[in-house]
């Protein structure tokens, strides 16, 4: 693999955990002022630096890859439902009743179809705020990331819009990988992983919005909207997850893949060390396990490495 490649695979992997942790103390306030913006990391519920839920669950999914390529959905489910069962800080709530179902015993297919029928209009962002991972494993192969994005969010979000969000959002970070510019990479990704009314037009007015238009809310719509429009309306890594992160409301999840995607953009060199040597936070799969910076870009580096196959 060439050096441009993997700094951008280690810039996705390192974006994503920066932006979570960087939103995790604006998480559920209000927009920052413009002239007050976050720009390093604070304590919050969590110590600076600490990231959240969304790496975790995240991390769940590198590590299923990592063992089962293609993936595994009961071994994805597994997985999600252990870190479920050891009570972490925060969780989704529709995340959280599927993986109370699987907890309590049933298949995740069954526990999914439960919590769908109940609220069948529930399109939340927990699928996409993951969905990264497949993106660094399956960045050649776009076929198999459309595939294997969809189904990653089927283990708990199987509304047509968080399939195809996940399955836009990681496109978009293969092509980036691949070296398009972020406009080819948007162009692109919609032919490979087209998208459904309403997720097209957010794509295609994303860039012109003002920061006020921006509810950032735990809807998948408001999450990619934001991602979208602090990547389109920066030039650089450093700005777009600044930006999105101080919108507030949901924040970590909106900087989480806001953070992919400038990282796949800009590449690990262009991300502020500052940001880089604060990341710390637990290991999903071994309790107690803490993970720092030289960890997550050892992970990038062995889920860059995968061949999956068509």
């Amino acid at each position: 693999m060439d050096e441009d490649r993997q700094d951008r695979i280690r810039g996705a992997f390192i974006g994503a955990v920066a932006g979570d942790a960087l939103g995790m103390p604006l998480e559920f306030g209000p927009p920052s002022p413009p002239d007050q913006l976050v720009r390093d990391m604070r304590p919050g519920p969590l110590p600076a630096g600490t990231f959240t839920d969304d790496t975790e669950m995240a991390l769940a999914l590198a590590d299923s890859l990592l063992h089962h390529l293609p993936l595994d959905p009961v071994d994805l489910a597994g997985r999600f439902a252990d870190w479920h069962r050891r009570g972490p800080r925060d969780v989704g709530i529709y995340t959280s009743q599927v993986l109370m179902g699987v907890n309590s015993g049933l298949d995740w297919e069954t526990a999914v179809e439960n919590v769908r029928r109940a609220q069948p209009d529930n399109a939340a962002n927990g699928s996409l705020m993951r969905c990264w991972p497949v993106a660094l494993a399956c960045w050649p192969d776009l076929p198999a990331l459309v595939r294997e994005s969809r189904l990653q969010s089927r283990v708990t979000h199987p509304h047509p819009e968080c399939q195809a969000a996940c399955a836009f959002t990681a496109a978009v970070i293969a092509l980036l990988i691949q070296g398009h510019t972020i406009p080819e990479a948007i162009e692109a990704a919609l032919e490979w992983s087209p998208l459904p009314a309403p997720l097209l037009e957010i794509v295609r007015t994303a860039g012109d919005l003002r920061r006020e238009d921006l509810p950032n809310t735990g809807w998948v719509r408001h999450t990619l909207q934001s991602a979208l429009w602090g990547l389109l309306t920066t030039d650089s890594f450093e700005e777009c997850v600044v930006q999105v992160a101080n919108l507030g409301a949901d924040a970590d999840t909106a900087a989480a893949v806001a953070g992919a995607l400038a990282g796949a953009a800009y590449g690990l060199e262009e991300i502020p060390f500052r940001w880089v040597e604060a990341l710390r936070g637990e290991w999903p799969i071994h309790s107690g396990q803490v993970l720092r910076a030289p960890d997550l870009i050892a992970l990038a580096d062995r889920l860059g490495s995968l061949t999956p196959l068509s």
